[in-house]
């Protein structure tokens, strides 16, 4: 879930959480929560309840800024770490791949957000414009009855938040992959609802053939489904047909695994005051994507260890779903996860202080460059990584759950996949996890040096 707009329907963040727009104004940092405003100081930050949207949960708005500025003038004028996909890059290890050719030319990632955006063709190459990367054409679906763009509703401007994040930042890291956005006229909130127009969506590009990794930057708490608290879990069992068909299809599928930590949303907008679980990041077909929060310079160099994300306003989510059973994969990691599915599985950039820059013109009322945070931004990173794989293979990985835990057991100069030893996703007054060598609950595996993190994933 990303601090951008967790949508009103399934949270945005991975799990479609709720949504709380940040906006920071040259004095003050203004809560905006679709239901309700709330002005404090600049250097105070406030808990609030996220309203149910998508997986960012928390836009971070540079009111009005024409052009991005450096993560130094970040710090200095805002109070935040803020970076660029170049930024990204460069701590990522992935210009070597760039270097060798290996851009996702050839591959499709498949992006899925309640409504989308109508301005997303220009915002991006806006976005790209500014940053020297190269255009691409969004191909747009639109899938079922969806709405025409109301600038005035919030939910609507929530999504095309996440939507923008989605699209700009699976682009920026695999620049040639092909962009399929799905639309849908449903917003995803908790329990069901939003979700079976997602599913049917994803499951007829999976039977058509049409893309190599799916996003997800939305998802509910499990305990929001029906029938959870009588042990009853076919309502979500019977939403996961597009997973089952994507790993039929050798169709990578990824998740944020949300942005509160070891809680979560309930049906009245509150956090649970215990730990939970959210779906579809706790599904065993899924690779969850977890957050982190990087320290880095002007240049994209790191000054310090990536944490797990945790800071004033948000915290990568984690934990044991309270539905699945320990997949296969994980047995070597019983000792942390017991007999449940454990997430997250892999962790990428998701820190409010640490956001990513995204142009926006949606809203007429806010047009220009924004920063956004989350594990909605983690997530769509992360497919872009996927694809870069999927190219150098020659061929879809499919389920990466399996490899990356086999990968685990090498050396990180030779997996790529490095620890994350700093922090944890405590929320909400609810103690998280430590992030540790090996896996934990925190950061599952760690994160990635995409270079040979790339290489080992394709077996080349």
């Amino acid at each position: 879930m990303g601090t951008t707009p967790a949508t009103a329907g399934p949270r945005r963040s991975g799990t479609t959480k709720a949504f709380a727009l940040l906006t920071i104004g040259a004095t003050a940092l203004t809560c905006s929560l679709v239901t309700a405003q709330s002005t404090v100081a600049a250097t105070s930050f406030p808990h609030v309840a996220f309203k149910l949207h998508p997986a960012s949960e928390g836009h971070i708005n540079a009111t009005a800024r024409t052009a991005p500025i450096s993560t130094s003038d970040c710090v200095a004028q805002i109070g935040i770490h803020c970076y660029s996909p170049l930024q990204y890059r460069n701590a990522y290890d992935l210009n070597p791949l760039y270097q060798q050719g290996i851009t996702g030319k050839g591959r499709t990632i498949v992006i899925v957000d309640s409504f989308g955006s109508p301005t997303i063709q220009h915002d991006l190459e806006t976005f790209d414009q500014q940053w020297g990367i190269q255009d691409t054409q969004v191909q747009v679906v639109k899938w079922g009855n969806v709405p025409a763009f109301d600038p005035t509703n919030s939910d609507m401007t929530g999504w095309a938040g996440e939507t923008t994040l989605d699209v700009e930042y699976a682009h920026s890291i695999a620049p040639d992959a092909h962009i399929v956005l799905v639309e849908t006229g449903v917003a995803e909130t908790e329990g069901v609802t939003g979700l079976p127009e997602m599913m049917d969506a994803e499951k007829s590009l999976i039977n058509k053939g049409v893309g190599d990794v799916i996003t997800q930057s939305f998802g509910a708490t499990e305990n929001t489904f029906p029938g959870f608290d009588k042990g009853d879990f076919k309502s979500l069992t019977d939403l996961r047909y597009a997973f089952k068909s994507a790993a039929a299809h050798d169709v990578t599928v990824l998740a944020s695994s949300g942005d509160n930590g070891v809680t979560d949303s309930d049906n009245s907008n509150n956090l649970y005051p215990f730990k939970v679980n959210s779906w579809p990041s706790s599904d065993p077909l899924v690779t969850s994507v977890g957050g982190t929060q990087l320290t880095l310079d002007n240049a994209g160099n790191r000054t310090s260890p990536d944490a797990v994300w945790h800071d004033a306003y948000g915290a990568g989510g984690g934990g044991v779903s309270g539905i699945f059973d320990r997949p296969w994969y994980q047995t070597g990691v019983a000792n942390v996860v017991g007999n449940h599915r454990g997430t997250p599985d892999i962790s990428m950039s998701a820190a409010v202080d640490g956001a990513a820059w995204t142009y926006e013109s949606y809203d007429p009322t806010r047009v220009g460059w924004h920063l956004t945070g989350g594990t909605s931004e983690a997530s769509p990173i992360f497919s872009g990584v996927v694809a870069l794989a999927d190219q150098a293979a020659g061929h879809r990985l499919g389920q990466l759950n399996w490899r990356m835990y086999g990968l685990k057991f090498l050396p990180s100069q030779w997996s790529g996949i490095n620890d994350v030893t700093v922090g944890d996703n405590g929320w909400n007054n609810v103690t998280g996890y430590q992030a540790g060598a090996g896996y934990t609950l925190a950061a599952g595996l760690g994160t990635v040096d995409g270079y040979k993190f790339v290489h080992a994933l394709a077996g080349r």
